[in-house]
């Protein structure tokens, strides 16, 4: 920006009363103290062009200057004074002043590195006994609830992102939890690095209101899919809904919109602490290769996914509900998915796998409520053609919360959900058929912004994830999880 002060003082115009009149001498004292500190003032800001440099001081300009808006120049109109007979002027001064341009931020400047990292403890108080055949009671999203587990980490991850420049954005994030087989002895192994998400946004419009992403992103089928672990109430998504996208994720491209006064509402709900899903666009047109996170494309054959989520905020409706907004949406997608067999290998039969969904939330300020349902068809194995087939899938969940606000340690957030489902988990080997009934109690304890801490209950039904084992178990469960944020 250039400032630019041109002081013109062509006569002098004093008080009228006889001996406060300014003499020639004293303004032309005065005119060069101030153009002394417009040159220091300059030399400054060339020495230190990153800070901005200190007005002129206000004394130091004599009455009657203005100063003009940015880029124009000021005039003072001539000053008259009776020691002057009304006609002997001072030659009119200019002084300029002239601001650098910022230095360009180098690459490194324009990142940010972030993280968080979830441990846990799950506790099997109850269950049924598993004779050899039967399923035991497991959870596909945790693999540490098992009667011999203590301690584990979920999560551990890293994320470098940043705008590379007002068009351009990047994102990538890798898990430090995730866990392999030893080749030896096929011994599960712990902590090693997983890609989560490698993608660039490209901003088409100035507004930022449209944008194409390209890479390996989640997948917009789910609210809580979409929605990060980092910020979801309850320890693990449903089966219902996650079960549809491996991982959440898929390489591919995507486009989002985002009107401006969709965002301005999205703001304001995170700037009150509400656990959004991400802005992930309220429409979304996606198409991915559709076998999944981190695995090779099949069947050259395309996933296309289409979602539509909108805010409604409900202050028209009375004071009762001032500040409350209901979220509505819905989702789906068209696939052909090949699951990974127990004989080895990836089956070579493209099997429907199509899906559509609705939300709703209503956010807790205080008490809110959360539910999403989908139906389809997917691959599921069938046990007594003893092979994979096509079938029908439904399920969802229900949940609760009311968000209590800081209690002076913290800020607590209670939540009940009932989550059911019928159909296959493709994800698995031989696409294994889940039935799961689920209630799940907890509360939510952000004790300051870089550590949370959940304790929950949950009564499950459910049948485990292998097709080699029949009937489902039945048990309680004592969950704990920290989380620290970086």
């Amino acid at each position: 920006m250039r400032y630019a002060l041109r002081i013109t003082a062509a006569s002098l115009l004093a008080a009228p009363a006889a001996g406060q009149a300014q003499s020639v001498a004293d303004l032309q004292r005065q005119i060069d103290e101030l153009r002394a500190e417009l040159k220091a003032e300059r030399a400054a800001r060339l020495a230190n062009t990153a800070a901005a440099a200190p007005p002129p001081a206000a004394s130091a300009i004599p009455a009657g200057v203005q100063t003009a808006p940015t880029g124009q120049l000021a005039t003072a109109p001539p000053l008259d004074g009776p020691s002057l007979g009304g006609k002997a002027t001072v030659p009119p001064q200019t002084v300029a002043l002239t601001e650098a341009k910022p230095p360009k931020k180098a690459w490194y400047e324009k990142l940010q590195l972030r993280g968080y990292t979830q441990m846990r403890l799950n506790e099997i108080v109850s269950s049924d006994d598993a004779p050899a055949g039967r399923s035991r009671l497991r959870s596909v999203h945790d693999s540490s609830v098992t009667e011999t587990n203590n301690f584990s980490l979920r999560r551990a991850r890293l994320v470098l992102q940043g705008n590379v420049s007002d068009r351009v954005a990047i994102y990538f994030q890798t898990d430090f939890a995730s866990a392999v087989n030893a080749q030896s002895n096929g011994e599960r192994r712990e902590h090693f690095g997983q890609l989560r998400d490698a993608y660039v946004d490209v901003f088409v419009d100035r507004d930022h209101e449209f944008k194409l992403r390209f890479g390996q992103s989640k997948v917009p089928f789910g609210w809580e899919n979409l929605q990060s672990s980092s910020n979801r109430l309850t320890l693990d998504r449903s089966d219902g809904i996650n079960s549809g996208t491996i991982s959440e994720r898929d390489l591919g491209i995507v486009a989002y919109y985002t009107p401006r006064h969709v965002q301005r509402i999205w703001d304001r709900l995170a700037k009150d602490g509400q656990k959004l899903f991400g802005n992930y666009g309220a429409f979304g047109l996606a198409a991915y290769n559709g076998q999944g996170i981190n695995r090779t494309e099949q069947n050259n054959n395309l996933m296309t996914v289409a979602m539509a989520t909108w805010p409604f905020e409900l202050d028209a409706l009375g004071s009762a509900f001032e500040g409350q907004v209901l979220e509505l949406g819905g989702s789906g997608y068209r696939n052909k998915f090949r699951p990974e067999l127990r004989t080895g290998g990836v089956s070579g039969v493209d099997y429907a796998d199509n899906r559509i969904g609705v939300h709703a939330i209503l956010y807790p300020q205080p008490f809110g409520i959360q539910a999403e349902w989908n139906w389809g068809r997917g691959p599921e194995y069938d046990p007594a053609a003893r092979a994979i087939r096509s079938t029908k899938l439904e399920g969802g969940y229900v949940q609760a919360m009311y968000n209590v606000g800081d209690i002076g340690l913290g800020k607590l957030m209670p939540y009940g959900r009932w989550q059911h489902y019928r159909g296959g988990w493709k994800a698995g080997t031989n696409a294994p058929r889940l039935e799961t009934d689920e209630i799940e109690v907890g509360v939510e304890w952000q004790v300051f912004e870089a550590f949370e801490f959940t304790l929950a209950y949950a009564n499950m039904k459910r049948r485990e994830a292998d097709e080699r084992r029949t009937g489902r178990a039945e048990g309680d469960l004592i969950r704990a999880q920290v989380q620290f944020n970086y």
